[in-house]
């Protein structure tokens, strides 16, 4: 459903999503992108802003099991579907097995980039392809890191891979 404004263009509209399992309805206006509905209305600050241009994958969330730049998505194209940010990960308190393999590995430093990463490497995981060492860092190449350099993050996400048996040795 769209509402008008005074100019008389339509800019708003309600839209149903599940996030994390939890299913959401809100109004939004149809040019605000899904990190600001997550992160503004909906308070998922796990979801990080960095470059605000889809260069960073700090924002990065799965979209029916996608991974996405929420900064350069609209929120209005996640109507029907299924989101799930880094706080919708962990089950029942544990971390997940991408989370432990990137704490074990140290591939977690200030931590800014490491929820858009542990969703891009939980989105190899979960889609039971099985990798080569190329396709895990191309996998990845989307994600800028300052502090860890990418070498440990490539080696939690390959550790994650190698216990679900998903990577080429």
């Amino acid at each position: 459903m769209l509402t008008r404004n005074n100019a008389g263009t339509a800019t708003l509209r309600k839209i149903s999503f599940t996030v994390n399992g939890r299913p959401v309805a809100i109004e939004i206006d149809v040019r605000e992108s899904l990190l600001d509905v997550l992160r503004d209305r909906l308070e998922y600050t796990g979801v990080k802003q960095g470059c605000s241009v889809g260069e960073c994958g700090a924002c990065t969330v799965l979209i029916d099991g996608t991974p996405v730049n929420s900064c350069i998505y609209l929120a209005a194209w996640a109507d029907g579907k299924e989101v799930r940010t880094i706080e919708g990960i962990a089950q029942d308190g544990q971390l997940s097995p991408v989370q432990e393999a990137f704490v074990d590995e140290g591939a977690i430093q200030c931590g800014f980039c490491t929820p858009g990463v542990v969703l891009s490497a939980t989105a190899m995981v979960e889609s039971g392809k099985r990798f080569t060492h190329a396709e895990v860092r191309r996998e990845l190449s989307g994600h800028l890191c300052r502090c860890t350099g990418y070498q440990k993050i490539v080696d939690a996400a390959e550790r994650a891979l190698r216990e679900a048996k998903q990577l080429d040795e």
